[in-house]
């Protein structure tokens, strides 16, 4: 498949963006991408493609087909280049609660990971803070001390978690605590070095870009 018939537009430091790429990258499909300059002033091929929700990611495939928001993005990838390795499982029950997961990871997860980093409130950062360490002992939990998530490959959840795991070093880094250790953590750190695949580290932003990149979120705040 040739690059011009798949586009992404996204944002480097989104991690929506990010497994929406890395979905792409394990798959071995060409894509361009297109970075968003600024999300206060969105493109017309932005607007356009996805006139509900104005935001990206969204995936263009061939003739003007747009799909978005990421999860259905992620799904819609491996059910169309289904040649390539499965990023969702095969058992029904194992993806009923990998997508579980997912849902847990955008919708509590990410955003108590965001508000721990640019909330300028020491009660909602605390609070944020509570958050994030319920989450990170969850996912040591959850990882059962597999390969991936996914079981002996990278999967569906293994992108999600993947997307947002920079995140949780961010705020190692910035408030200096410690957050993921050999002590606490030992499958999850055991994990992200697995994870560093060649289909995903030249994906993935980088601890120190994302921490100035979350500095500058919170002198806006």
């Amino acid at each position: 498949m040739s690059e011009g018939e798949v586009k992404v537009l996204g944002t480097w430091a989104s991690p929506f963006s990010t497994r929406v790429r890395i979905a792409l990258h394990l798959k071995s499909v060409n894509y361009d991408y297109l970075e968003e300059k600024s999300l206060e002033s969105k493109s017309e091929l932005l607007l356009d493609s996805n006139p509900v929700f104005k935001r990206i990611p969204v995936l263009i495939h061939g003739d003007n087909k747009p799909i978005s928001e990421s999860l259905i993005i992620v799904e819609y990838i491996d059910e169309v280049w289904s040649s390539g390795p499965s990023i969702l499982p095969c058992d029904a029950y194992q993806r009923a609660d990998a997508r579980f997961w997912a849902t847990y990871v955008d919708d509590k997860f990410y955003p108590a990971l965001k508000r721990a980093v640019v909330s300028g409130s020491e009660e909602t950062k605390r609070a944020s803070m509570a958050e994030v360490e319920e989450g990170v002992a969850m996912l040591e939990k959850l990882s059962k001390g597999e390969a991936f998530f996914g079981g002996y490959n990278i999967g569906y959840l293994d992108i999600v978690i993947g997307s947002v795991f920079e995140w949780i070093k961010v705020i190692d880094k910035c408030n200096e605590t410690q957050l993921l250790s050999q002590a606490e953590t030992p499958c999850l750190l055991e994990w992200g070095a697995r994870f560093s695949h060649e289909a995903v580290k030249d994906v993935l932003p980088g601890v120190a870009k994302l921490a100035g990149f979350g500095l500058k979120l919170k002198a806006k705040i």
